[in-house]
């Protein structure tokens, strides 16, 4: 895939800090993925294949509580990260007849962006697409929840979320936006072949514009006891969903 270019280089706060066997064994899986460091108990470090020339800082557990958010479950390995490169929309989009993007429309909670990424993977979405300053960074935190998928599904950033949606559409995808209010359910709204689902925040919903680049607004079939769901439930059922299509 063609790259721009290292995408959030080193930010005032420091590289990001991947914790968690899923989230440092998946880090050091990916070839795309450099890992400058990891901080390891020596028990955790002898569960790990640590590759041939890797800077080792060996900690206890109290040192390791240092590089976590407070209370964050590292497993006793902690691993510093560059950002992936980023990517182009275009670089993604050809992914077979029947892809499907996720976009996330300023869909800012970082254990929501993770749990999605987690749900894109296990259905094999072709890319989960973002706003650059409306979305979280890549962080422990995303990666954590994301259990891995982080390095497994492209993340696609870009300025305009409603100038992206023309982009898909050119490529061929159906654009069908989430809308608590729509008649239609999802499943009526799904084509047999390439389909990008949007997603807003929970509360907002989505933005007006991004609705009005949709070809259609759908909803899930929940019951009338409950006003909406986590919207990382949602992208999770709405990928099944796609995922079920005849």
């Amino acid at each position: 895939m063609a790259k721009r270019g290292r995408a959030r280089k080193e930010a005032k706060r420091g590289l990001p800090h991947f914790y968690g066997r899923h989230a440092v064994e998946a880090a050091l899986d990916n070839e795309d993925r450099e890992v400058k460091k990891l901080f390891l108990t020596r028990e955790a470090a002898a569960t790990l294949d640590i590759p041939e020339g890797m800077q080792v800082q060996y900690c206890e557990v109290t040192d390791l509580a240092r590089h976590v958010p407070k209370d964050a479950p590292h497993q006793g390995m902690v691993a510093e990260v560059m950002p992936l490169d980023d990517l182009y929309l275009a670089d993604v989009m050809d992914a077979g007849p029947q892809g499907t993007l996720l976009f996330l429309d300023q869909v800012t909670d970082p254990h929501n962006v993770g749990a999605i990424f987690r749900s894109a993977a296990a259905f094999d979405a072709v890319a989960v697409v973002t706003q650059d300053r409306h979305a979280p960074p890549e962080s422990g935190v995303v990666a954590k929840a994301a259990s891995g998928a982080l390095e497994l599904v492209p993340w696609i950033r870009v300025v305009n979320l409603s100038r992206a949606l023309i982009e898909a559409a050119e490529a061929g995808y159906w654009r069908i936006g989430l809308a608590g209010e729509s008649e239609m359910l999802l499943s009526d709204a799904l084509t047999p072949g390439r389909n990008a689902l949007v997603l807003g925040a929970e509360g907002e919903g989505l933005r007006h514009n991004v609705g009005e680049h949709c070809d259609q607004l759908a909803r899930l079939p929940i019951s009338d006891r409950m006003e909406s769901l986590n919207v990382s439930n949602a992208a999770a059922i709405a990928l099944y969903a796609t995922a079920m299509r005849g």
